[in-house]
């Protein structure tokens, strides 16, 4: 399958069906998830692997994995109506057999994996302050290797996080991330917000 490919599939993926302010539940776009995913796939971190995505909303991530010839994938959410959605689009796009989803909270998830790919709280929102850092530890916690969506301007504490936490950062990749309006305080019906895609692991 090729990249855009793969964009196309997981542009059928709807938004969250009630997104919260506190989940910070904004969709991953489908053009960076593919492209994530494929950087990702060129690495050799999706094909026969065990693959998490927490967080993982309407499983964008999850399902992109699957169809990427992942061995299994396991899609955490706390949020109920977005993994019906997931469930739902799993099925319908032939990867259910080997895409799940649990509905846990990220601190309770404990199943270990070759790779997580996730797009976690930035952490802007009062409710979700210090969710971004939560997400990281527990991906370093359970995954050999993380590719984890971010707010560009914490790139360098981000680096240090890993580093605390014995892992270590590898490479980062920038992207224009759009977020529509979808809450009462968006006064724009676009903005686009710069974020990193940043590759990290556990040191061997």
């Amino acid at each position: 399958m090729r990249q855009k490919e793969l964009e196309m599939l997981l542009q059928k993926i709807p938004p969250h069906p009630n997104p919260k302010v506190s989940l910070e539940q904004y969709q991953t776009p489908a053009g960076i998830a593919a492209e994530v995913l494929f950087t990702a796939y060129s690495q050799g971190d999706i094909e026969g692997k065990r693959v998490i995505d927490l967080g993982c909303g309407t499983g964008i991530f999850a399902i992109g994995a699957g169809l990427l010839g992942a061995k299994e994938v396991i899609g955490v959410d706390v949020d109920s109506d977005s993994l019906e959605v997931a469930r739902s689009f799993a099925s319908s796009l032939g990867v259910s057999e080997k895409v799940s989803f649990v509905q846990s909270g990220v601190s309770d998830f404990a199943t270990a994996s070759d790779t997580c790919i996730m797009n976690p709280p930035f952490g802007a929102q009062k409710g979700s302050r210090g969710a971004d850092r939560l997400f990281v530890e527990k991906a370093i916690e359970l995954a050999a290797v993380t590719y984890s969506l971010h707010m560009a301007s914490t790139l360098d504490f981000l680096k240090k996080l890993v580093a605390s936490l014995g892992g270590e950062a590898d490479f980062a990749i920038f992207y224009d991330f759009p977020i529509k309006a979808q809450f009462h305080f968006h006064e724009k019906p676009r903005l686009d917000v710069r974020v990193v895609m940043l590759r990290y692991m556990q040191k061997a």
